[in-house]
């Protein structure tokens, strides 16, 4: 969960807790990344991982970019604030840095996003003996995945907050997806490599089923958001439950890039006609978002959420670990109960 979301104090309490908790390098500088890593080591010493975003190619359409800053034009009235630098760059500025300093200090695990990385960058985690995970949204990408030499996979179903991480961009992309359960089963078919199963999963009972569905283990991300430890705005938070906020929705219209969100105003209003153009929609509404923040309008905000966003619940991270193991062992023994003779 990156923007913050996820840093040390949540990786920590759930690694302290026995689960395996990230801190999100995407949007981080290479140095930032760094520090980040040398928090959470003071915090937990046992295993973590660091999430990567693989470089994006720029297929994006200039002229459909500035007409969708003209639309914004009625928000940047409102909140009184222009639209952010869409030259600031890639938000995978400093990627290589980040590879060199996961080698020389390696940390256990390394995953990565939005592609796949190159044979040469996951032998040389295999090297430092980094754990390496790609994540996949079909049976295609994990193919992939396997023979780039990645460790094991991040099986994402549509059903998943936040963005996307389909491997290949545009227009073209945009479509039904699949659904966690479906997507494990092919992956299953395709691929020999250890699966993570990752979409709306918020309970114990749902794990249980990722895991009967062939999923070697699962990564929950909006099950976590509305932790105190989680850097989530407290409005963000309490979107997760508010009524007015009832389903989610994929959308370009904050960034460019296909992620699942809470459907807002600003959803509503610009989402139809956001182009593909990640990462400049990410820079152009950046203040718009910020400024919505600032002054308490959760309708202007990019509110990621997956599908179970309403079963969140207010518990610190360790205890919410706690309470998943106790729903998983309880689901399994039911269906271990139900399927005896």
């Amino acid at each position: 969960m990156a923007g913050g979301v996820s840093a040390p104090p949540l990786a920590g309490a759930v690694c302290e807790a026995g689960g395996l908790g990230f801190l999100a390098a995407g949007y981080k500088t290479a140095d930032g990344m760094y520090q980040e890593i040398k928090r959470l080591r003071g915090l937990t010493t046992r295993p973590f991982g660091v999430n990567l975003f693989l470089p994006q190619p720029d297929h994006a359409d200039p002229a459909a970019v500035e007409v969708y800053a003209h639309q914004l034009a009625g928000e940047v009235a409102w909140y009184e604030t222009p639209l952010g630098d869409i030259d600031r760059g890639g938000l995978d500025d400093g990627y290589d840095a980040k590879l060199a300093i996961l080698v020389e200090d390696p940390v256990p695990v390394v995953s990565f996003t939005f592609g796949c990385p190159s044979r040469d960058a996951l032998e040389a985690f295999a090297r430092v003996g980094t754990l390496t995970v790609v994540t996949v949204t079909t049976p295609e990408e994990a193919a992939a995945a396997q023979w780039a030499g990645a460790d094991a996979v991040c099986v994402q179903g549509i059903e998943a907050g936040g963005h996307q991480g389909t491997h290949r961009d545009g227009p073209q992309s945009d479509g039904p997806g699949i659904g966690l359960l479906s997507l494990i089963a092919q992956v299953r078919e395709t691929v020999p490599l250890p699966i993570i199963a990752a979409g709306g999963l918020m309970r114990g009972a749902q794990i249980a089923g990722a895991l009967a569905a062939g999923a070697d283990a699962v990564q929950l991300g909006t099950a976590f958001l509305a932790c105190p430890e989680s850097g989530a705005h407290d409005l963000h938070k309490q979107a997760l439950t508010n009524p007015l906020f009832v389903r989610t929705e994929l959308t370009r219209a904050f960034t460019g890039r296909p992620a699942r969100a809470l459907v807002n105003r600003f959803l509503r209003e610009h989402g139809p006609y956001a182009p593909a153009a990640y990462p400049q929609l990410h820079h152009l509404t950046s203040s718009l978002r910020q400024a919505a923040a600032r002054t308490g309008d959760a309708q202007g905000m990019a509110l990621w959420a997956g599908q179970g966003h309403r079963m969140a619940r207010e518990l610190p991270a360790g205890q919410l670990v706690q309470v998943l193991a106790a729903e998983l062992a309880a689901a399994t023994a039911a269906l271990t109960e139900g399927s005896a003779p």
